[in-house]
């Protein structure tokens, strides 16, 4: 009995060392996994040394490069975070930011997820995909080419609306001068752009369930409702969740190309409800703003967001650990 313990401790010991020994499809994954491990070293990781900026009075020494510029630049403390935090806009900045981005993280999962469960129950393979590829085909237009469809409707002069108010007898609308009307039209344009993505990654998951599980439900005399509520739903409760956490984790940022492009450079007429801090950041860059003002406004972003990202975690994984990122 001792003999035969000692050849199984024996087997199980070099069992062990085999496992950790180099194999050829480590060397595989390793080499599958290199570019990517460049990509984020050289375009993530290694600008994250410009973050020193916020806290410097950054100036340009003729005959002398970047990182001479950035060592040799005088140390300000927390200076330009008391600029931003001490300027007017800051609230409306903030207001804007986080209350648009609330409506698009609501909307971007309740539209998406609802028009995914639709989708998966049409019989027709063929009209499935033709709806799938009309919904995803706006997220790969730029935000530049899509302003122009916007303005070709909206134009005073020219535009689509206003051509039929002509025709109807009513007065013209001057759309880029009137601020009511924005906050319906970005949310609108953000759905319409976002919608297919987000919606074929939620009918992947719902393709991924497994079909005896509806089998079952029709056996029970389940009808389509409750086979959506019981099966499809709970289903892919994880991959909504992690969406959520993600979308979260971005509520201090704004599309820039929605809020700048689509609006025409944002005009002083529509200043108050399209101006975030995104496009705050970006004109000040255009103006004689101090650069380390502009960091310090998205060096808050980052950890606005890195902490906001961490909160909805944390929320999740106590009502439900399962669905939690970390």
């Amino acid at each position: 009995m001792k003999e035969l313990n000692n050849d199984k401790n024996i087997k199980m010991t070099k069992k062990v060392k085999n496992k950790k020994k180099w194999t050829k499809d480590d060397t595989e994954l390793t080499l599958l996994a290199l570019p990517a491990t460049i990509w984020y070293l050289l375009f993530s990781f290694l600008p994250m040394f410009g973050v020193i900026i916020a806290f410097k009075d950054y100036k340009i020494f003729s005959g002398h490069g970047f990182f001479y510029n950035l060592i040799h630049s005088q140390w300000t403390g927390l200076d330009n975070f008391q600029f931003l935090i001490k300027s007017n806009v800051l609230f409306l900045l903030l207001r804007n930011t986080i209350l648009y981005n609330i409506v698009f993280i609501i909307l971007g999962i309740i539209i998406p997820v609802t028009l995914a469960i639709m989708i998966s129950l049409i019989y027709s393979k063929l009209k499935s995909r033709v709806y799938q590829t009309m919904m995803f085909f706006p997220h790969f237009m730029s935000w530049v080419v899509v302003s122009y469809f916007v303005y070709a409707f909206l134009s005073i002069d020219k535009g689509m609306f206003n051509s039929i108010f002509k025709m109807l007898g009513k007065d013209i609308v001057q759309w880029y001068m009137e601020p009511r009307y924005w906050p319906f039209i970005l949310i609108f344009m953000q759905l319409w752009k976002t919608l297919g993505y987000s919606m074929v990654i939620y009918l992947a998951s719902i393709t991924g369930i497994d079909t005896t599980l509806y089998e079952a439900a029709v056996i029970d005399g389940a009808a389509k409702w409750q086979q959506v509520k019981y099966i499809t739903i709970p289903s892919i409760k994880t991959i909504v969740v992690m969406m959520f956490i993600l979308n979260v984790g971005r509520i201090f940022y704004s599309d820039f190309g929605l809020f700048f492009q689509v609006t025409r450079e944002i005009p002083s007429s529509l200043y108050n409800v399209a101006s975030t801090i995104d496009t705050y950041v970006f004109k000040a860059l255009q103006s004689s703003t101090p650069v380390g003002m502009t960091a310090a406004a998205t060096f808050f972003q980052s950890v606005a967001c890195c902490l906001t990202i961490l909160l909805a975690n944390w929320i999740v994984s106590k009502i439900d650990s399962d669905s939690a990122i970390i």
